[in-house]
């Protein structure tokens, strides 16, 4: 059995999911080197709501356990240029 996972809620005073999207790309982008996180699982909700999340990114697999980087719903086939 594996230890259990941490999760770390960030509430932000952003308005729209689409903010809160590119602040999560934001700050993936500043701190994809901290191999802690896991920005492939990264999900959004709204404050009254937390039991109902959006997830961010896609989540297919790529070889090396990578994930796609595009955002969830995009067009067409993952691509291996976009994993983070």
């Amino acid at each position: 059995m594996t230890a259990p996972r941490w999760i770390i809620h960030l509430p932000t005073t952003l308005t729209s999911q689409d903010a809160a999207a590119g602040l999560a790309a934001a700050l993936r982008d500043s701190l994809s080197h901290v191999a802690a996180f896991d920005f492939g699982e990264t999900t959004l909700s709204e404050e009254d709501s937390q039991h109902l999340r959006h997830r961010v990114w896609c989540d297919a697999r790529h070889d090396g356990g990578r994930r796609c980087g595009l955002r969830e719903g995009h067009p067409g086939p993952c691509g291996a240029a976009a994993t983070r």
